[in-house]
């Protein structure tokens, strides 16, 4: 954080001095400790002034004893600047009214064909071990299967708290580069399957008004035998104003599926709505919210090497398989750090 921004949380400090409410004093409490570090800094940039104006001492010696204080001064205000820089990013965390909520995960295959449903497979299955650590619970809401086992697409929902907080990092294009089961030739293939990660809706914030939507009920397709469904469960929601679409299939209840599917659609709807204020309020950087964090290539899961790579923040992990196995902490905890 650069000096002349350290206004804008003093002015945010200012309005909550005499907190009243429990808000005002939840956001005191982020605040103060941020605010007497930038205090800190502005004194020592006070002391940093006066040692400079004695370099320009005649006395050899009042000059030495000056550069090495500016030295000393110049390191601590880096390492305080580091801290806030720390400090601010947890504050702004804490402040996202969006991470508190349970989260709607979509996987889709990408480039790559049967390579890409099977890696979405793998990473439905990393993110479910990783939930499950974590104390979520996991519904499925609707998938299609590939013809080899994998998924073509699947949507889920997260229960837990802060469960968007904990995922929202995961949204954008996922890239794997290995041998696939199928190549017989042993030459590594590249394939893709993107992820994104939506803040559930309470259905008082997104008003769906009955004549906007088109609801279709359909028979559930399955894998064959017993599997597949007998009766007209299905059902696929249309929005009309917007032309999103949601179906689902995963409950023999078509009350149920009808539910679900309204649950996943609100979500759609209120992420639309929080892209659309953000572009209206100013051009700040998106966050994950934001559809432009799906078109970009965010990470890449390298067979070979056994390596793991985010390329927004340009780190690597070496332990592949343990991720995949659900171990993810170490990953989120330093996106969630450093982005």
């Amino acid at each position: 954080m650069d000096k002349d921004n350290y206004q804008e949380y003093k002015e945010r400090f200012s309005k909550v001095k005499e907190p009243q409410t429990p808000n005002e004093w939840e956001e005191y409490n982020r605040l103060f400790p941020i605010i007497e570090k930038i205090n800190e800094i502005e004194d020592l940039y006070d002391n940093l002034g006066q040692a400079k104006e004695l370099l320009d001492s005649e006395d050899q010696e009042i000059q030495r004893l000056a550069r090495e204080d500016i030295k000393k001064i110049e390191a601590e205000i880096t390492s305080k600047k580091e801290e806030i820089s720390d400090m601010t990013k947890q504050e702004a965390e804490a402040s996202d009214p969006n991470n508190s909520r349970d989260a709607i995960i979509e996987i889709r295959a990408g480039a790559g064909g049967e390579e890409a449903s099977l890696f979405a497979a793998d990473l439905f299955r990393m993110y479910t071990q990783y939930a499950q650590k974590k104390g979520y619970q996991v519904n499925v809401l609707d998938r299609a299967l590939s013809s080899t086992g994998g998924l073509k697409e699947i949507t889920a929902e997260i229960d837990g708290k802060n469960a968007f907080g904990t995922f929202k990092y995961e949204s954008g294009v996922h890239r794997v580069q290995r041998v696939p089961t199928t190549e017989s030739s042993g030459r590594i293939h590249t394939s893709t399957a993107s992820v994104a990660v939506l803040p559930e809706a309470q259905e008082v914030e997104i008003d769906i008004k009955p004549e906007d939507i088109r609801i279709e009920v359909f028979r559930a397709s399955g894998a064959g035998g017993q599997c597949v469904n007998k009766t007209d469960s299905a059902v696929r929601i249309t929005h009309i104003p917007t032309g999103i679409d949601v179906s689902c299939q995963e409950s023999k209840s078509q009350t149920q599926n009808k539910k679900k599917a309204m649950q996943v659609l609100r979500a759609r709807l209120y992420e639309k709505q929080q892209e659309e204020l953000k572009e209206k309020r100013s051009d700040m950087r998106r966050d994950q919210i934001g559809s432009a964090m799906r078109s970009e290539k965010v990470r890449t899961y390298n067979f070979p090497q056994s390596r793991i790579t985010d390329h927004r923040i340009k780190k690597s992990w070496h332990n592949l398989e343990e991720i995949l196995d659900g171990n993810l902490d170490d990953i989120i905890e330093t996106l969630r750090k450093d982005l």
